[in-house]
């Protein structure tokens, strides 16, 4: 059995290969195998733990390149769906020197086309983590899937981490979102939540209050990141701030997937020898940080965001 359980989205990124244009703009662009979910599984496998994947696709030529990309990567698909008469999702991406990304996405039965019914109960609790995001709660039946793997996941005493990973384009009215998005934290063990999306989830920029909201609702570790900033950092017992690694960056598409990914290595090893996320000391809590910016860094080094993520020996090489 896989170490984590990724759910949600699986598309292909067409990313834009020249910057600072717009999509209607630019004039070509790469294909990726990309979806935030699966960044993380492939992370996860990359940085020497394992994963399993829960997800759909269409029985289409896209969707047979994604499951073989994450078969490729030694990812467990037994739960990746395949639908016929359905178009594997794509997202067009435009990003911009600066690091931000407009997106724009296709599909005709949602980004994550999996229903309650998908979810193997048996499978989900021989894993140690449950890994999701906010996407797969836009709609149903994702939502009652994602609901209901999160609950199985709770029940039974795996680490639950949820990255909001809010697109305001994917939604449809800002309240809903906001609304909907806070319910995700309800059971998660640990967030990781990007410096852009803090302030329009939590209502304050200031990160000690924000992350008392999480902390108080039961998240045991709340990471905010903060790009070229780092990432700072707050449980119950322990808050910090953890400086970025300087690296030449060509695209940070995946980087905060790929920090999710090392968070989660980081923390079932040491969840392994007794240590529960909340339970760890200022020092293990940078160590892990550091460690997870080194990570996300190196993703910024390489287009795409699969193509992109490090291994675990190039992460020791760097330094981290």
């Amino acid at each position: 059995m896989p170490d984590v359980i990724c759910l949600g989205e699986l598309l292909i990124d067409l990313c834009s290969d020249r910057a600072d244009v717009s999509l209607g703009e630019a004039s070509s662009f790469t294909k990726s195998p990309g979806g935030a979910p699966a960044n993380v599984a492939v992370a996860v496998q990359r940085l020497g733990g394992s994963a399993g994947f829960v997800g759909a696709v269409g029985n289409d030529q896209f969707g047979k390149f994604l499951a073989d990309v994450l078969i490729r990567e030694g990812v467990e698909t037994t739960s990746l769906v395949r639908l016929d008469g359905v178009r594997t999702p794509l997202a067009l991406v435009a990003r911009q020197s600066d690091g931000t990304t407009d997106f724009t996405f296709y599909h005709d039965a949602g980004l994550v086309p999996i229903r309650a019914e998908d979810i193997d109960e048996s499978y989900l609790v021989g894993a140690d983590a449950l890994h999701f995001g906010s996407i797969s709660r836009i709609d149903a039946p994702a939502r009652s899937a994602t609901d209901k793997a999160r609950q199985i996941a709770a029940d039974n005493g795996l680490l639950v981490s949820y990255d909001p990973n809010y697109r305001a384009r994917l939604w449809g009215d800002e309240d809903e979102a906001r609304r909907r998005i806070r319910e995700g934290f309800n059971g998660a063990t640990i967030t990781k939540i990007s410096r852009d999306e803090w302030t329009f989830i939590l209502g304050t920029d200031d990160f000690g209050s924000g992350a008392r909201q999480l902390l108080d609702s039961g998240v045991q570790l709340v990471v905010r990141s903060e790009g070229s900033d780092g990432a700072s950092f707050a449980t119950a017992a322990a808050a910090g701030h953890v400086d970025a690694f300087k690296v030449d960056s060509v695209e940070f598409t995946g980087a905060g997937d790929a920090f999710d990914a090392a968070l989660l290595v980081s923390l079932l090893g040491l969840r392994a020898e007794g240590a529960e996320p909340g339970e760890l000391d200022e020092d293990k809590l940078r160590r892990i940080i550091r460690r997870a910016n080194a990570v996300a860094a190196l993703t910024t080094t390489r287009a795409g965001a699969i193509p992109a993520i490090p291994t675990r020996e190039q992460v020791d090489a760097f330094g981290a």
